[in-house]
């Protein structure tokens, strides 16, 4: 079959490619081939019973689907050029801006209407954590919540399911270039396009990697973001989350000058598995919906590396590090801070006798087997750090889940309209290694819309 344009991937970046394609020109033919399931048959086996930790599924549900790794986050959407992602550096941070607002609209119109969109603008946080050596980051921040988020990607999809043609459980393999376009074989097939969009976020960071190698496209390697979860009573953070929800706080430390920083905060939440390429990671969520909700709050803490000469695989060394835990733990580890500054390793009846009911079953270990001193120490001075804002932070019944990567992908040569060398092949949202967030990843698929029908 021959398409106007072949989306890989309906993560963020891919469905709103999607949207404004059909918004645009509904008369161009289009498709989106994703390697997980339609939106209403994700489901993560875990249940907290008979299922308690990963059983690596064939396809992660989590982190594949419609809607993308995104789909059951806590549907945060970061409207800043300070934080998630690069992609004012391609197409300016007025545009950039503009971009997030409008994907903005189209949420609220397809039922996020209601949603509370916080910011930092005025907030007398940002001088408290100055004055205790943090940084707070500008944003606005809208928070859909898991449930709402879910229920904004269904309406989406719903508009596009006629006018689209979707494969779902259909993994891309290769992309290769001809005369009038490109071919994409998958595993139901192969079909032809003149304009291709790749949108297979940071879960498709190999395969990537595998096209720029065959298409000779060029790359540079990213950053890996390393650390632990937090999660403690939520009455810690309140007098933070009730006003600006997300908080990006950074710190640098006194030994080694690294830069610590908060990530992907999650009020009243959940801390979850994640799985990707077969290793298993933490995060959390959190949801709009009061009888979702907990008495904890999570959030992570996370410290950047990156490689160069002579090794340059930052997510190798992501991955090995998860992957010592992974073998440690059978899966995520959890440790109770004040175990942790003892030196001693936690176990099931100091952590039942915590104040801090644990929300993911998770095995009781020891972090400093796992991560690197480095990351260790930085991420303990950020924990005393906060606890001069927020005290209970440094608690010693706080609990750390490890490990918590982030993976990003090698950044692929792209010009200002995220176009390849190869003209009609478009890389965008996180696995371009530009973007790091659902607005950035939503926004560039705009973009790179408009770019197309215009």
């Amino acid at each position: 079959m021959f398409y106007d344009v072949i989306i890989i991937g309906a993560g963020p970046g891919g469905i709103f490619s999607a949207y404004e394609l059909v918004k645009k020109n509904p008369d161009l033919k289009i498709a989106v081939i994703e390697a997980g399931h339609p939106l209403d048959k994700r489901k993560c086996p875990i249940d907290g019973d008979k299922v308690k930790s990963c059983i690596n599924c064939k396809t992660c549900a989590i982190m594949h689907g419609f809607g993308g790794a995104g789909a059951f986050s806590d549907g945060k959407y970061n409207i800043t050029n300070d934080f998630g992602g690069t992609l004012y550096e391609f197409i300016g941070k007025k545009k950039a801006l503009e971009l997030m607002h409008y994907v903005d609209e189209i949420n609220m119109s397809h039922g996020g209407e209601g949603t509370k969109l916080y910011s930092t603008a005025g907030s007398g946080v940002k001088k408290v954590c100055v004055q205790n050596q943090l940084n707070l980051l500008d944003a606005s921040v809208r928070h859909l919540g898991t449930d709402k988020n879910y229920i904004v990607l269904g309406n989406i999809y719903d508009e596009l399911k006629d006018k689209v043609s979707f494969f779902f459980n259909d993994k891309a393999e290769k992309i290769e270039k001809t005369d009038d376009g490109f071919r994409v074989i998958h595993q139901k097939g192969d079909d032809a396009c003149k304009n291709c969009i790749v949108s297979v976020g940071r879960s498709g960071s190999k395969w990537m990697e595998s096209v720029c190698s065959e298409l000779n496209i060029e790359t540079k390697s990213n950053r890996v973001d390393i650390g632990v979860r937090v999660e403690l009573p939520a009455v810690v953070f309140s007098h933070l989350t009730d006003e600006l929800y997300e908080s990006k706080i950074v710190y640098r430390t006194k030994n080694y000058e690294d830069l610590v920083r908060t990530f992907c905060m999650n009020p009243k939440g959940r801390v979850v598995n994640e799985n990707t390429n077969g290793i298993v990671t933490v995060n959390g969520h959190s949801y709009e919906d009061p009888q979702f909700q907990t008495d904890n709050t999570n959030f992570a803490l996370l410290v950047s590396k990156h490689f160069s000469e002579p090794f340059k695989d930052s997510n190798g060394y992501g991955e090995s590090v998860a992957r010592l835990s992974n073998m440690l733990g059978g899966g995520v580890m959890v440790q109770r801070f004040g175990d942790l500054v003892r030196g001693r390793r936690s176990n099931e009846k100091r952590i039942e006798e915590g104040t801090v009911v644990p929300t993911l079953a998770a095995t009781p270990g020891d972090l400093s087997l796992v991560l690197p001193k480095r990351i260790l120490d930085g991420i303990i001075e950020m924990i005393y750090a906060l606890d001069k804002i927020a005290p209970g932070t440094a608690n010693d019944d706080t609990l750390l889940y490890g490990v918590e990567v982030k993976f990003y992908n090698m950044q692929v040569d792209i010009d200002n309209n995220l176009e390849t060398a190869h003209k009609g092949l478009y890389i965008i949202g996180d696995g371009s290694g530009v973007t790091h967030s659902l607005s950035h990843a939503s926004a560039s698929g705009v973009y790179v819309a408009r770019q197309i029908t215009e």
